[in-house]
């Protein structure tokens, strides 16, 4: 099979949806390479047929020549063709019941199904993500979700005057207005009703790292998990400061063996032999943003009985959870369903477990957009682009018609090959019994 031919698909998942997996100028690199990319046209897309036709690109509706197909989000079952290579986030390799007919489909038409979350290095770190812009949008949408709560339970604040990060022109205008926040706060305070304003970040990761970044905008003092409890007692506190949590694994649970101490590699291979403790710090967060990678197999983070407790207490906190994240029902259990830009927030009712519209009522405000990196396009794209671009030749040059030990694919792609020509491949041969 002649793969010279890359197409680059619409994307069509979600009306919001306006990133790219090759911006214009990655995709002439690669033509200058002589690898053909022909971009699908697209009514939403951030980068217009023009900046594409501009570099010489071409742009059209069908691109059904192209034996190998880049997208970002999942393909419609309609639009899936035969013997074709596709290249995408596919969320099938938890086994999502959601994507099991996609996946049955990609089976029978005899693809090749290659996922960006399985591009890794030997040690199994992931080389491909849109992660870090997760956090960026998350924290901005989580900050936005915090004013408009304080607003609703009659406390005037300045985070009302940040907006939504699909609502600025660019990064660099949210972070200016975000900057600008943190000069009030430095200068102003907050209201006293909500000093000392503690912000907790559950993992340390990518997408941590960019929500962090866009918190440390703001006038920031950092405490370990180990004096949260006593934040106010140990040190001083002040109203012209936020405080920030980074919870690693270690802070989030414990052995179930009385007396053994905590360790990672046991955690990774043998989650079963731990609990959650996460519970103990709830009461003390105002916002809790959820960046970590959790599985059935670990204990979550949040369940729905600790919200449930802590509403019955009448206690405030905590007031928001950024759900970056966003496993539904899962690390964060009030997660009971993702949401839309137009539609971003929802309170999570313990007493009936149910989400309310908006930002009203008795539980938590739960940010849960899960599409979030496509709230910064242009950006996201970019830095998504610039990676991805250098292991397309890899796969241009594969011969997909031999085996897969003898395709030539680049052992980080190869390690991401989760349909080799409608079968499952060795690692993956798990996800059988999840498409039955």
């Amino acid at each position: 099979m002649n793969c010279s031919k890359i197409g680059v698909r619409r994307e069509d998942k979600y009306e919001w949806e306006r990133r790219a997996p090759l911006v214009p100028e990655d995709a002439k690199s690669l033509d200058e390479k002589g690898i053909e990319i022909i971009v699908q046209s697209s009514p939403n897309r951030v980068f217009t047929r023009e900046e594409y036709e501009r570099l010489g690109i071409s742009v059209k509706d069908d691109i059904s020549v192209c034996p190998v197909i880049l997208g970002i989000k999942e393909i419609p079952l309609a639009a899936l063709e035969h013997n074709k290579v596709y290249v995408f986030f596919s969320h099938t390799v938890k086994g999502q019941v959601y994507n099991m007919p996609m996946l049955q489909r990609i089976l029978d038409l005899d693809c090749t199904l290659i996922d960006y979350e399985k591009i890794t290095d030997a040690d199994g770190r992931r080389l491909i993500f849109f992660g870090n812009y997760a956090g960026l949008a998350g924290m901005i949408e989580t900050l936005w979700a915090l004013g408009r709560r304080l607003a609703w339970e009659g406390i005037e604040n300045p985070f009302t005057e940040i907006k939504r990060a699909l609502d600025y022109p660019d990064l660099a205008a949210a972070k200016t207005a975000v900057n600008q926040v943190g000069k009030s706060i430095n200068s102003a305070g907050l209201p006293k009703e909500i000093a000392p304003l503690v912000v907790g970040f559950a993992g340390y990761g990518n997408v941590s790292r960019g929500a962090q970044e866009i918190f440390d905008l703001l006038p920031v003092e950092e405490v370990p998990p180990g004096e949260l409890a006593a934040l106010g007692e140990l040190r001083p506190t002040s109203n012209r400061l936020i405080y920030k949590v980074v919870f690693k694994e270690e802070d989030m649970v414990e052995h179930r063996e009385v007396g053994r101490s905590f360790d990672l590699q046991e955690y990774y291979d043998h989650p079963e032999f731990y609990r959650g403790i996460f519970k103990r710090y709830l009461p003390h967060l105002d916002v809790l943003i959820n960046a970590i990678y959790w599985e059935e197999a670990y204990p979550r983070l949040v369940t729905k009985g600790d919200i449930k407790e802590l509403t019955a207490k009448k206690t405030a906190r905590p007031r928001v959870i950024g759900d970056i994240s966003c496993d539904i029902e899962g690390a964060i259990e009030c997660t009971v369903k993702s949401t839309d830009f137009d539609d971003p927030v929802y309170v999570y009712d313990p007493v009936n477990d149910r989400a309310l519209v908006g930002v009203e009522g008795n539980g938590p405000v739960i940010m849960a957009v899960d599409i979030l990196p496509a709230e910064l396009p242009r950006e996201s794209s970019a830095f998504f682009s610039e990676i991805l671009r250098d292991f397309i030749p890899g796969i241009a040059t594969a011969d997909f018609s031999s085996d897969l030990d003898g395709c030539s694919l680049p052992p980080e792609i190869k390690r991401a090959v989760i349909v080799y020509n409608g079968e499952l491949t060795p690692d993956y041969r798990y996800l059988k019994e999840f498409v039955e």
